[in-house]
């Protein structure tokens, strides 16, 4: 029998997505935040891969192509222009090396490009070349279907829909919606519209804003369009004072974006339960975003009733040495045993 597709697999069911290697991978040494590039794919694949595998155990039902920023624009900006197809081509064969050690989908990655202007249609037929140059080499190595996404502009989205139907894959396009409407003034409900009807088999968010903001966008996108719907909020802890994570602030208040964030991380739990609110409202596209790992991951699975291969070594408090135990306790463990108590008080 041959393997399930994505649109086959969103009908049976929640499909996991993990996302956020541009910050994870930064975190750990292998990314240079600002221009965001993923040179890592040539410079150390064996990262990648790593970073692959363990979003894979951690329930990952996708295994998306690191061509995030991988267009023509950003790498001539860092120099490697000349780069661009190996770059493109090798981040899909890891991909799908890695998805088949499980029963991963591989998705080809298009985003903003920073060309689009709407006001300048010169721009629009650069923008199209670019979405086509990553799109037929992920189409010609063989991905599943394409994930557009990060996407401020309706033009720019509809240019990369456009350009996926071309080359007969199912699209899944994400808007990034800081704020109420797209960069030329549309609200989202109205783009979630036009895309679903001009052929896009997933609509939704990601990256920019965190569960407590998306889910009520989410919603209304769920009852506007009939079509899947996707959503991949960034693990922070964005508000209705803060929409989005670009206007987080550190503890010393000022911005925390993008290298301060860590203090605005929500817990596995917040994104356990954002799974789950996102599922019972008819999202069944959900993964996580800029800043996820793969604890998160995790558990965004175990909340929507998977038992991923890293479900092995999840939580089990009643085995701690101190919290978990049972009957008399000796003295110093009973001093620990009050401060964990109050805390939780």
């Amino acid at each position: 029998m041959a393997p399930k597709g994505l649109l086959e697999r969103l009908a049976a069911g929640p499909v996991v997505v993990a996302e956020g290697y541009l910050f994870e991978l930064e975190r750990r040494g292998y990314l240079k935040a600002g221009p965001f590039v993923p040179e890592v794919v040539l410079d150390h694949p064996e990262a990648l891969r790593e970073l692959h595998r363990e979003f894979l155990r951690a329930g990952s039902d996708v295994i998306v192509a690191f061509t995030y920023y991988g267009h023509r624009d950003k790498l001539r900006v860092i120099g490697r222009e000349n780069d661009l197809e190996a770059l493109n081509v090798n981040a899909v064969r890891i991909a799908k090396e890695v998805a088949a050690e499980g029963d991963a989908l591989v998705a080809g990655n298009v985003c903003n490009t920073w060309v689009y202007d709407p006001n300048d249609k010169a721009t629009w037929d650069v923008v199209r070349e670019m979405y086509d140059e990553q799109i037929g080499w992920a189409a010609r190595e063989g991905v599943d279907f394409i994930i557009a996404e990060t996407i401020g502009h309706l033009g720019e989205a509809e240019i990369a829909l456009e350009v996926i139907k071309k080359y007969n894959l199912p699209a899944v396009i994400n808007l990034f919606a800081i704020d109420h409407q797209s960069l030329e003034g549309i609200d989202w409900i109205e783009c979630v519209k036009k895309l679903e009807a001009k052929g896009a088999d997933v609509v939704g968010l990601n990256c920019g804003r965190g569960p407590e903001t998306m889910l009520p966008l989410l919603k209304e996108i769920r009852k506007a369009v009939k079509c899947h719907v996707s959503a991949l909020p960034v693990p922070y802890n964005t508000t209705c004072d803060c929409i989005s994570f670009l206007q987080l602030k550190n503890r010393e208040g000022k911005s925390a974006f993008p290298l301060s964030l860590e203090c605005q991380v929500l817990t596995r739990q917040d994104m356990g339960k954002f799974a789950k609110d996102a599922y019972d409202i008819g999202v069944n596209f959900i993964g996580i975003c800029c800043g996820g790992a793969p604890y998160h991951v995790r558990h965004m699975a175990e909340a929507l009733g998977r038992r991923p291969p890293a479900s092995k070594y999840s939580a089990d408090l009643s085995l701690h040495g101190n919290l978990g135990r049972k009957g008399v306790k000796k003295e110093h463990e009973t001093k620990y045993d009050k401060l964990w108590r109050a805390a939780e008080e």
